[in-house]
């Protein structure tokens, strides 16, 4: 039997290089030729994930629900004017003259319904218009919002740590309220002295607001304490309120005993007598060593516990020198020493407190999204503007929590979340945040007498912005917690 063979038998070279791509690459060089197009184009496609959320939360509901109108009756609406000044502080602008490089933006005006937006000094009338009942009322927003993306989430905390923190506004002018206080990169210029409290397990915004740049004082602190209350979820039942020295006061203390919270507050002026006895080290290689006595400060109405840590000093000794050594003890140590009504181990309690430290990054945080800026040469505009800013800013945590969310969802569906394009928004910074959810090209389009909007196959970010709309869009065809009458604990339900 004879077989047949090929005459071509030769093993074919396999390419261990990259397939070619189909596609043919692109020559842009000085002399390519430019024109324009008659289409709608926006840099801001991201912004449909907002106007998705704001339709999800019901924020109009929440708005007209909250909200306490200015004298000023705007043309377009208080929620058009207000939702407009939230959009040019989450595009990442933060002076209302800005709008001037808005006004014909794609998404805006299809998001208002307009062919281009107003000038800019006719939302800075408005804003001009707000006061501190406008700036209470958005605090009263902002819980409620909280409360709507806690059940949309799943999430249900019984005990929070809130971390409270002051920090320094400078002045450029002649602003009401403006003083010379503790400025130390601006050492004699006048500025505000906001105060801000965030919760540590969401890093979201709590409430604060703008005060004079002078140092908080005892009864202003314990105000601010008393009102913390008032703000949390219903889900919320203990609270563990961690501050530094600017807070520590008989009144702050007997605030927080008498709203029930756990608290850990630096201290700044009481020196505690503790016992010589009773210094431990937790760690053998290290030289740190822990304290704790009851102790009660002069003007005080009660003992309370005070718990300190102290620290070597280290000393730089020259070959050939002698050692000066310390008359007193106290002499040879750094201390750092904390008023508590928390039970336990003095080092557990300061570990406790120094996961704080994060605070100072939300509020520089804060500060760069626009509270820096100072719109007016009026306290109440400003202090209206304060509570705005943050409120974007919590619009943004929320973004980011719900764009997690749709890539657990992702990962449950078999789906690989390796390449997300939303991996990792959690602990990106809002900055980082924004080139993942909003500053990706988009084109609203009109067929059949309906708008679309369209995102480019090319960009490495559209799956996961395709995927987080989906996610969001099913939420939207959800029946909301707050309306089927879900065990739910509710604090803030609208009528």
């Amino acid at each position: 039997m004879v077989k047949q063979q090929k005459k071509n038998n030769r093993k074919k070279r396999s390419s261990k290089g990259f397939t070619a791509n189909s596609a043919k690459a692109r020559k842009i060089n000085a002399s390519t030729e430019y024109e324009t197009c008659d289409e709608q184009l926006s840099p801001y496609g991201g912004l449909l994930a907002v106007i998705k959320f704001f339709d999800l939360v019901k924020f109009k509901e929440i708005f007209n629900y909250a909200y306490q109108r200015p004298s000023r009756r705007p043309k377009l609406g208080h929620y058009s004017m207000v939702v407009g000044i939230l959009m040019l502080l989450f595009i990442g602008f933060n002076r209302l003259w800005h709008f001037t490089y808005l006004r014909l933006d794609a998404m805006l005006c299809g998001f208002f319904r307009l062919t281009r937006l107003p000038v800019a000094s006719t939302f800075w009338r408005y804003m001009d218009s707000l006061g501190i009942n406008q700036a209470n009322s958005f605090l009263n927003i902002m819980s409620i919002l909280r409360e709507r993306v806690w059940q949309l989430c799943g999430i249900k905390y019984f005990r929070i740590r809130i971390n409270i923190d002051t920090t320094v506004e400078t002045l450029f002018g002649n602003q009401q309220g403006g003083r010379k206080g503790h400025n130390r990169k601006n050492r004699g210029k006048k500025g505000y002295r906001p105060v801000l409290c965030f919760i540590e397990e969401t890093r979201e915004y709590l409430m604060g607001k703008l005060r004079k740049g002078e140092t908080i004082s005892g009864k202003e602190s314990a105000t601010f304490i008393a009102k913390i209350k008032d703000h949390l979820p219903g889900c919320v039942q203990q609270v563990l309120v961690r501050a530094d020295g600017e807070f520590l006061s008989w009144e702050s203390v007997a605030a927080a005993i008498e709203a029930g919270f756990e608290f850990i507050i630096a201290n700044k002026g009481c020196k505690p007598p503790f016992d010589s006895e009773g210094w431990y080290r937790p760690w053998k290689r290290k030289d740190i060593e822990y304290n704790s006595c009851i102790y009660k400060p002069m003007g005080w109405g009660i003992e309370c516990r005070f718990v300190a840590m102290r620290i070597p000093k280290e000393k730089d000794k020259k070959p050939g020198q002698a050692i000066q050594c310390m008359l007193f003890e106290d002499d040879r140590y750094t201390y750092r020493i904390f008023c508590t009504n928390l039970s336990g181990k003095p080092h557990v309690i300061i570990d406790e407190y120094d996961k704080r430290a994060d605070v100072e990054n939300l509020v520089g945080e804060a500060k760069r999204e626009g509270l820096d800026a100072i719109p007016s040469a009026k306290f109440k505009n400003n202090y209206a503007f304060f509570q705005v800013v943050m409120l974007a800013y919590n619009i943004w945590r929320y973004l980011k929590i719900m764009a997690n969310n749709s890539i657990k969802k992702d990962r449950s569906d078999t789906i690989d979340s390796t390449s997300h394009g939303l991996k990792g928004i959690m602990d990106n910074t809002i900055r980082i945040a924004r080139l993942k959810l909003l500053y990706i090209a988009a084109k609203v389009v009109r067929n059949s007498n309906v708008d679309k909007v369209k995102y480019s196959i090319h960009d490495a970010r559209t799956p996961g912005m395709l995927n987080f709309f989906k996610f969001l869009d099913a939420s939207r065809l959800k029946a909301k917690p707050w309306d089927d009458g879900s065990n739910w604990p509710y604090r803030f339900a609208i009528a």
